[in-house]
């Protein structure tokens, strides 16, 4: 079978659950593939390793030494893999990439510009990755929240892998946050509009929306988001809080979340 990927987006704000969202859908289709996340960071830093808990959230370690990012942690508990450390992407590794192939020779003298020399990087580093492991599916989480500008050249890359694997092979996922004001008791959407045209703005159009609620998205504003965002009603999925994680692939699957996934990528 052909390699496919998924792309989630965040918007409006973050630390929405962004690693939550992406190892719960790994989840649900973890039973019949073989699955590889994959989470990109804006950062500079090589890894967040030296960076302050408090600030950026625990480290996570994994099997080989390497030191990355915590939602790695899900990812092991979710899909029972055992993860590698390149298979965190921070700017930071791909800056160092970039200045390493320079002096090296690799540009023949050409200007290093950020489109296509960095971009390039970022879509190779991913391919390689998959090329090796050999996956049914991989699922690559963008950190941090569209508009961002630390993001912007992951974002690009996102935008250009739906050429290099073709449209049929990739799907883009965005969560977003559905607020409900305190005294008005009414779901809003327009964080999520504004969230997804930045996200059209880059040229990435979503196929599904996640919107986080501290209720089940009503089929009225399912609607509305659905008319605005160009996506059909039953693509917009409640991303519920929820008092332990492990209830939302449950969630999910009662929104029928996997067969939308399984009928866009026309797997299984």
């Amino acid at each position: 079978m052909t390699t496919k990927y998924i792309i989630i987006t965040g918007g409006v704000l973050s630390g929405l659950g962004k690693g939550i969202a992406a190892a719960s859908i790994g989840h649900l289709l973890s039973s019949r593939m073989k699955i590889i996340p994959i989470k990109c960071d804006g950062y500079l830093n090589v890894d967040p390793g030296t960076m302050n808990p408090f600030e950026h959230g625990e480290v996570f370690v994994l099997d080989d030494g390497g030191e990355v990012d915590m939602d790695f942690g899900h990812y092991e508990r979710f899909l029972g893999v055992r993860c590698s450390s390149s298979w965190n992407l921070t700017m930071g590794k791909v800056f160092d990439m970039v200045r390493q192939k320079e002096r090296r020779g690799d540009y023949l003298g050409k200007t290093v510009q950020y489109i296509p020399h960095v971009t390039d990087i970022i879509k190779n580093h991913i391919f390689q990755i998959a090329s090796r492991e050999k996956p049914d599916l991989v699922i690559i989480e963008i950190g941090g929240t569209v508009g961002d500008i630390e993001n912007e050249l992951f974002l690009e890359a996102m935008r250009q892998i739906k050429e290099d694997v073709g449209r049929e092979n990739i799907i883009y996922i965005h969560l977003t946050y559905v607020p409900i004001p305190h005294g008005v008791n009414e779901q809003k959407s327009k964080p999520t509009q504004q969230s997804v045209n930045l996200l059209k703005q880059r040229g990435i159009f979503p196929d599904i929306i996640i919107g986080r609620c501290s209720q089940f998205l009503t089929r009225k504003i399912k609607a509305k988001i659905s008319s605005f965002c160009d996506v059909h009603p039953d693509a917009v999925i409640t991303g519920l809080d929820v008092d332990d994680i492990y209830e939302l692939p449950l969630i999910f699957e009662q929104e029928k979340l996997p067969e939308i996934i399984h009928k866009k990528l026309n797997i299984y």
